[in-house]
């Protein structure tokens, strides 16, 4: 299989690239060059996707497949107007921000309602709250409207080696200090993580494959105690001491969900969010997405992120500040 990644160079693409070269096909990627290399055994060829002829470097090229993670409308379309019948497959890595209902858990990705597109002139996935949801639907409605049978992939939370936005890495740098833990919510709230190296397996398969429709790219939902336990087990802290702490303490001491400065990864508030990490990836299971044990991926993650040198965090809360929310909701303040 000659596969033509758009991107490679970083985190997603980069795990599909690798995962691709290692099973012996020929990868392309199709990148600036600026983020990073690419992986070793694959072919770097340098484009630039904001310009109207970007992938001319690209032409005349016929590949049996192409993966895309862009969340510009404009870079998608363009990319399926430029390779325009000299690809047989298309695999698009959108998100789970499609949704328009992030409520309802159990929710399927046939059946759930998705947000608008985002419409001629909203290009910047950052623009406003909701604009990267709608812009990944606009993504998903080029690939699916006017290119080749499509894979489309609306990825929840991504984690594993090579993540810096840490909306994952927090929890095994932490749970390996060990000590007295501050854990968000309750033990029995339903959260779903994929591991980046499953989802790439399964892109690779996909465009191998042929497979075609609209599936999510999620494990099946646990509990958020079993995701602390089984991210400390995997960096040697087989037992935990986990204080859990409800929602309206955090949010009244400034604590936010999910991401940025001062956040508690994984953790979303409730009931807006109960169905953001509590979809039934059924489906997409029996359409060979295999996931890996919790305790690997933290290992993995822990082990690249000693290795890069232990950088600031970007998400989470320092030892001093979850020590003295710690004490505060102790006293009951």
């Amino acid at each position: 299989m000659r596969l033509l990644i758009l991107g490679g160079t970083a985190y997603v693409g980069r795990a599909v690239a690798s995962h691709a070269v290692a099973a012996g096909y020929q990868v392309v990627c199709a990148a600036r060059g600026v983020s990073g290399p690419v992986p070793a055994g694959a072919t770097l060829v340098r484009v630039d996707r904001d310009a109207p002829d970007g992938l001319s470097p690209l032409d005349g090229q016929r590949f049996d497949a192409v993966v895309d993670v862009s969340s510009r409308p404009s870079q998608v379309r363009r990319a399926v107007a430029a390779l325009a019948g000299r690809v047989g497959h298309w695999c698009y890595v959108s998100s789970a921000s499609v949704y328009a209902d992030a409520a309802t858990p159990g929710q399927r990705a046939g059946s759930a309602p998705v947000l608008p597109p985002a419409p001629a002139g909203m290009d910047d996935p950052e623009a406003s709250g909701e604009a990267y949801g709608r812009c990944k639907a606009a993504c998903e409605r080029a690939v699916l409207d006017g290119g080749p049978p499509a894979f489309v992939c609306r990825a929840g939370l991504i984690v594993g080696p090579e993540d810096d936005s840490d909306r994952f890495t927090y929890w095994p740098a932490r749970l390996a200090r060990g000590g007295e833990v501050l854990a968000p919510g309750r033990p029995d709230d339903a959260v779903q993580v994929v591991d980046v190296r499953d989802l790439a397996a399964w892109l690779v398969s996909a465009a191998r494959d042929g497979r075609a429709g609209v599936f999510d790219g999620n494990a099946p939902q646990t509990t958020r105690l079993d995701l602390l336990t089984r991210v400390s087990a995997g960096v040697g802290r087989p037992e935990p001491e986990l204080t859990w702490v409800d929602q309206e303490f955090l949010a009244g001491h400034g604590v936010r969900p999910w991401a940025g400065e001062r956040s508690l990864p994984v953790w979303v508030p409730l009931p807006d969010y109960a169905g953001f990490m509590a979809r039934d990836v059924t489906a997409s299971v029996a359409a060979g997405l295999a996931v890996r044990d919790l305790r690997d991926t933290a290992r993995d993650t822990l082990d690249w992120y000693r290795s890069a040198g232990e950088p600031a965090l970007r998400c989470g809360l320092s030892g001093p500040d979850e020590a003295r929310l710690l004490a505060a909701w102790h006293a009951g303040t």
